[in-house]
């Protein structure tokens, strides 16, 4: 959440800041503002509640335009502390108006701090957490040891904030010259020739610059057209270390591509994904991972596995069980990661914990990883963004190669989370042993297979947004599944309660009798996430029974089943086929047609598919 990024260069720094906006909106906001130095004295900041749009419209009437600056910082908020109003949006400003801030994260002992403001007459004009952090470094500046010395105010500053941050620091007196610092959330610096760039999402400057350096954990960097050093929070470089990556996706990666929306698009590269999250993972006769620092011995010694994640990440890490299970016999937990290191789980290093999340950044995940880690566990990462915290935390990672995920509800970067968990879960059973090499071929071999039948079930889009605009009104719909099925089911149902704003619930179809089965009634649609009768037969007639029970009573039944199967027909209002394929890999043909259902309900209801309320892309408080 919160897109952050700031500039120094040649360049009209309000055109190159108002820009980057604009591509991280995806990230989830409720407020937008700039922050521009003229260079001559002069520090303008303009801020607005609502889109950013509202922004543009504010900067066209004051004039802003006109500024002229080329050291420029902007944010888009997501609130946490105080309403999405005016005066609690960023840039936040000191009392002289010389100093702004921008921050991400939540400063925790932002209470005694602004007492202590408060208590030397320092009278503050938010209700945020943010502006105590503006005014430190103002007074700082203008006493003591640091006085005079921006970058000296600013880390003295930093070094006294608790909690997640990510803070850009500008002042009046010093054109030319951005400081930041991050402590567990986000913070890249982008290169360019004559100019730089700092942003929460290298998606900020891809336009100017492919390289880029990731700064770490309690590090603070300062750029200038020409220059950054990256120095710990005492502003010693000794022992710093920064990973610098070239980006290795253009700008038409974050571009619509004649969509209406992002998430439209991202559905429809979802066979890409799945493709290129596969590609390099299977040499000579081996399953490899990206940064792989556990050795095989390390592997087969593990007695359990815990997966980790949050959202839609939960529920392909509720896929992995079915396969590590399957195919290792290690037993597995698998958590949400903001209830994880609350209820004391049993780690030692015996203990693999499989963390996922799209941005790598997800405080609950990161969170649970760092207990893991002060557990002795191992941690194996799972991610789509290269050089966040998460890997850089863990003992091994394997990327979702997807390319940015725009849209705020995942799609294609779920599909990628589940072709990675069925990767972790084959290089497990060849390490152990538990699969001989040809079948461990074999199994990869389907996987390669899948792409081909994604795209399949991507042509028949037209007939499920026909059935989405059909349901477009109603309140509320039921999702069932047995097996892997069950996860995709609640997928389904998240998906239509992120973008729709519907009431929907996943169950597993067995617990139908058990309660939920009170809630069905006449017209009620229910979708049914079929089995395949050849490989799992029993399931199969057990989830036909679950039918007729729910259709008895006078539910619409949408049932997704596997192509031939014609037991099924009489008992669906509507089916939707989607191609015959190995069980473990239903689920990346099953989901499909569910975010396309999900988005054409959207669209139909009027709202904005790629920009849910009140939900954001990555979630770095917890």
């Amino acid at each position: 959440m919160c897109g952050i990024v700031g500039y120094v260069g040649y360049r009209d720094a309000l055109g190159v800041v108002v820009d980057a906006l604009r591509r991280m909106e995806y990230r989830g906001y409720d407020s937008a503002g700039v922050a521009i130095l003229d260079g001559l004295g002069g520090l303008a900041v303009e801020r607005k509640a609502g889109r950013l749009a509202n922004l543009e419209a504010e900067l066209a009437e004051t004039g802003i335009d006109g500024f002229g600056g080329t050291t420029g910082m902007g944010h888009t908020r997501w609130a946490t502390h105080g309403a999405p109003t005016d005066r609690n949006a960023h840039p936040h400003r000191d009392a002289s108006a010389r100093v702004a801030v921008v921050h991400n994260g939540i400063i925790e002992n932002f209470a005694p701090l602004r007492r202590e403001l408060e208590d030397a007459g320092i009278e503050l004009g938010s209700d945020t957490d943010t502006e105590v952090a503006v005014h430190l470094v103002a007074r700082a500046y203008a006493n003591g040891d640091t006085a005079g010395d921006f970058v000296a105010s600013a880390l003295a500053v930093v070094r006294r904030l608790e909690g997640a941050f990510t803070l850009l620091f500008t002042h009046a007196d010093h054109p030319g010259t951005i400081v930041a610092a991050r402590r567990s959330t986000p913070l890249v610096v982008g290169v360019g020739q004559g100019e730089m760039f700092l942003a929460s999402d290298v998606t900020a400057f891809i336009e100017h610059t492919r390289e880029a350096v990731e700064l770490g954990q309690d590090q603070a960097v300062v750029i200038t057209a020409d220059s950054y050093t990256v120095t710990d929070f005492n502003g010693s470089t000794e022992g710093v270390r920064t990973r610098p990556f070239t980006i290795d996706w253009d700008l038409a990666a974050a571009e619509k591509g004649g969509h209406d929306y992002f998430m439209l698009k991202e559905i429809e590269e979802q066979p890409a994904g799945v493709a290129d999250t596969l590609i390099g993972h299977f040499l000579d006769g081996r399953i490899v991972l990206d940064e792989q620092r556990l050795a095989d011995q390390e592997l087969r010694e593990f007695d359990k596995v815990f997966v980790v994640a949050c959202g839609s990440s939960y529920h392909a890490g509720l896929l992995a069980k079915y396969a590590i299970e399957h195919w290792t016999r290690l037993p597995v937990e698998v958590e949400l990661a903001s209830e994880f290191r609350y209820r004391d789980p049993v780690l030692d290093r015996s203990t693999l914990v499989v963390a996922i999340s799209q941005s790598g950044e997800t405080a609950d995940t990161l969170e649970a990883v760092r207990h893991a880690k002060d557990q002795k566990a191992r941690v194996l990462a799972i991610c789509n963004t290269n050089g966040a915290q998460i890997p850089r935390e863990s003992d091994a990672v394997l990327y979702t190669r997807t390319g940015p995920e725009i849209g705020v509800a995942s799609t294609k970067a779920f599909l990628a989370q589940i072709t990675a968990n069925y990767l972790v879960g084959l290089a497990l059973a060849q390490a152990r042993g538990t699969k001989y090499p040809d079948e461990v071929a074999r199994e990869f071999a389907e996987l390669e297979a899948m792409p081909k039948l994604v795209a399949r079930v991507l042509e028949s889009g037209d007939r499920i947004r026909a059935l989405a605009r059909e349901l477009a009104h109603v309140e509320t719909v039921l999702f069932l599944g047995r097996h892997v099925g069950y996860p995709v089911a609640l997928e389904g149902a998240l998906k239509l309660k992120e973008l729709a704003y519907i009431h929907a619930e996943g169950f597993a179809a067995g617990e139908l009798k058990h309660g939920p089965i009170a809630l069905i009634e006449e017209g009620l649609p229910v979708f049914v996430v079929m089995p395949s009768p050849k490989s799992r037969a029993v399931l199969h007639s057990k989830l036909l029974s679950n039918i007729r029970e729910i259709q008895a009573r006078g539910a619409r039944t949408i049932v997704i089943a596997e192509e031939g199967d014609d037991t099924v027909r009489p008992f669906a209002d509507h089916l939707i086929e989607i191609p015959a394929a190995p069980t473990l890999f239903q689920p990346l043909l099953a989901t499909v047609p569910l975010q396309i259902f999900a988005a054409e309900v959207a669209q139909a209801r009027g709202y904005d598919v790629d920009k849910p309320r009140n939900l954001a892309k990555s979630v770095t408080v917890e």
